[in-house]
Parts: C-alpha cells; sequence; structure tokens
C-alpha cells in the first residue's frame, strides 16, 4: 500500500455520510479488494449498498450516525481466534477504503442488527460493523496515549519499531481505550498484548495490523502474546 502512514495519519472514524453513490472504479477496487481478502483467509466479508435500514430510526450508544447506507459485515467462522483475525483483516479493509477516497467507522452496537441484510451461516458470527461512503467530513484525529504508556521497550529502540508504534497509535480503538502493550523479545522480535476492555480482541488485530505496515520491510514478525 502507498504511502501508508500517510493514509493512516488522514484516517479518521466517520459517522456522518453524504448521499454520493459507491460506483464506477473506487466500487470496483472495493468488491476486488474484499473477494481477495475472503478467498484467501476464510473469513465472510459482505458489502451491503445502499441500505440505509439498519442506521436508520436507531438510538445510538455511542456516537450519533447519520446518512449511513453503505456498510460491510465483518462475518468469519465461530472461533476463539477469529475475533482478533476480523480486526487485523477489517483494519486491512479500512486502509484501502481509505486509500480510495471512502470514509468508515468501525461500529460494535449502533445498528438495528434485525435489519441488516446479511446471510450469516450457522457455523459463522457476526463480529461487528464498517459503516462506509463518503463522509460529510474527514472525521477528527482522536487523542493518543504517549508512546512509553504503550511500550516497555528498553532504549535503543530500532527505527522500524519507532515507526511500527507510530502507525499503532494512530489505530482506531474501541471509545479510544488504546488498551494494548507492546514489547521486544529477546530475539528481537514484537509481542503485543490486550490490557483489557471491551472489543479488546479485535483492537489487539487493529493495532498489530497498523503496526505491521508502519514498521516496513525491516519488520522481523509478532511472537505470541
Amino acid at each position: 500500500m502507498d504511502n501508508v502512514m500517510q493514509i493512516m495519519e488522514a484516517r479518521h472514524s466517520v459517522r456522518q455520510y453524504t448521499d454520493k453513490k459507491i460506483d464506477g472504479e473506487v466500487l470496483g477496487l472495493l468488491k476486488a479488494e474484499i473477494d481477495q481478502i475472503n478467498r484467501t483467509t476464510g473469513v465472510d466479508f459482505q458489502l451491503i449498498l445502499d441500505e440505509p435500514g439498519a442506521f436508520s430510526g436507531f438510538l445510538p450508544r455511542y456516537g450519533k450516525f447519520q446518512g449511513v447506507s453503505n456498510y460491510v459485515g465483518l462475518i468469519a467462522p465461530k472461533s476463539p481466534n477469529c475475533e482478533e483475525k476480523v480486526g487485523f483483516l477489517g483494519e486491512r479493509l479500512v486502509l484501502k477504503a481509505q486509500q480510495m477516497g471512502l470514509n468508515t467507522c468501525w461500529v460494535g452496537l449502533s445498528y438495528s442488527r434485525r435489519k441488516l441484510k446479511l446471510r450469516i451461516p450457522k457455523n459463522e458470527k457476526l463480529y461487528c460493523v464498517l459503516a462506509l461512503g463518503y463522509g460529510s467530513t474527514q472525521g477528527i484525529r482522536h487523542k493518543s496515549r504517549k508512546i512509553d504508556d504503550l511500550t516497555d521497550a528498553a532504549q535503543p529502540r530500532p527505527e522500524w519499531f519507532l515507526e511500527g508504534m507510530k502507525a499503532a497509535m494512530l489505530a482506531p480503538t474501541a471509545v479510544n481505550q488504546q488498551h494494548f502493550k507492546v514489547s521486544l523479545t529477546d530475539d528481537g522480535r514484537v509481542r503485543i498484548v490486550s490490557t483489557g476492555g471491551f472489543y479488546s480482541k479485535m483492537d489487539l488485530g487493529i493495532v498489530k495490523y497498523q503496526f505491521e505496515q508502519g514498521a516496513g520491510k525491516d519488520f522481523p514478525g509478532f511472537t505470541a502474546g
């Protein structure tokens, strides 16, 4: 992904959208990305267009949504490991959408589940929803905790690690809780663990994707938490 750090810095949660349709080349690229994710990873992400029902007439529990008529159902097999995987792959889709000029928002609760136009097989589960489209605004940057609050890696820290941390600090997390800790292991790899909170496993996947993308080609990989 070209200029990934710039894309991360430009991307903010957006809850109000215009009525501009997703079509043409952008729609083709979006469908192709979702198809590739599904085909290569075993998830079942589903794109729904021009369908405002799930976000209409609903009293939100967090944040006010307006004009949402497009969304992606983040569906995957029922498995203890899938929540983190969905976060990782969902953030890949979020950044790709931003690159295409679309805006997004991770949505855990603020929709009517019975009005979602999704097909969920018995062996699969809806983990989260991504609202997307052309935002009325570009959103605002969330406040971040300081780097030393989020890592216990000793100094000096490799440049790739610092770039990865910069990306991780830009990652969207549930109500901006940033409940994660990043460490360097003795063999030079990276461990990222959750420190609690709700949607913590999904947040962990989101943060890991951002870290990996920010760290770049010198990143040696993750180790188990």
